[in-house]
């Protein structure tokens, strides 16, 4: 070897040989923020076009108090979601999907629990903290469906049910009619909260899927549960665009 050649030369433990692994994540790990990068860019470009749409109609300018639903003007969110289950004629704003809210990020907690718990290698753990995120995912997913369900058949009793500008009871929402404001808020509500929906759902059969194999040992042979750790990043990514949701849809 030359001089110059020995002078310029690169140690060879520095180099890297193509099979390390970037910042010490698996090639799984690796592909599943990859997912959750290209995601991001879906749900920010919903939440912009939400934003830009909302912005561009006109708001409501009188007191609060004196809120009316008409097509002319954005409907207030916590007038239009002021229902609560088994509790018909009581307004209560933004309190039931305040509750999903806090269900969610519970799953969330428990979720961190469970991949402690494979950190650990403790398989009951892992099975009992997957169980009760799959119980608070079916949760969230079934309050999503009472709130879609009032918003589209509108308040049950009538006689309560708000009225819009011309006096007539507001009888709930759908992609043509949508009493409560103008017609881009129903379809914005639908589209962004169902498109979060099927991701929650998605996320539910995963959890599902871990659960099993972990009830069965497949992990424990394996040696590691890193599967739950990538579904786990899933979760918590489902949890996070949830907060972003629901701040701009429930709260501007």
């Amino acid at each position: 070897m030359s001089a110059l050649h020995a002078a310029t030369a690169v140690p060879e433990k520095l180099t890297w040989s193509g099979g390390s692994e970037p910042l010490k994540a698996s090639y799984g790990k690796l592909m599943m923020w990859f997912f959750l990068l290209s995601d991001t860019f879906t749900f920010s470009a919903l939440l912009v076009t939400y934003g830009m749409i909302r912005f561009s109609q006109q708001a409501y300018t009188g007191a609060h108090e004196k809120f009316f639903f008409s097509t002319t003007h954005w409907p207030i969110p916590d007038k239009v979601f002021e229902a609560v289950p088994f509790l018909h004629g009581v307004e209560a704003p933004l309190v039931f999907v305040g509750i999903m809210t806090f269900i969610l990020i519970f799953s969330s907690v428990t979720m961190v629990l469970a991949v402690e718990a494979g950190h650990r290698g403790d398989r009951a753990d892992v099975e009992k903290w997957m169980l009760w995120t799959i119980v608070g995912g079916f949760t969230f997913l079934g309050s999503q469906a009472w709130e879609w369900t009032h918003f589209i058949h509108g308040p049950a009793d009538l006689a309560l049910a708000a009225k819009d500008a011309l006096g007539n009871p507001i009888e709930g929402a759908n992609l043509t009619r949508n009493p409560y404001g103008p017609p881009a808020f129903a379809d914005l509500f639908f589209f962004i909260t169902g498109f979060h929906g099927t991701h929650v759902f998605s996320g539910v059969i995963l959890n599902i899927l871990i659960f099993f194999n972990t009830a069965t040992g497949l992990y424990e042979r394996r040696g590691h549960y890193e599967m739950v750790e990538k579904v786990g990043l899933y979760w918590h990514f489902v949890d996070l665009v949830w907060v972003f949701v629901f701040t701009f849809f429930y709260l501007v």
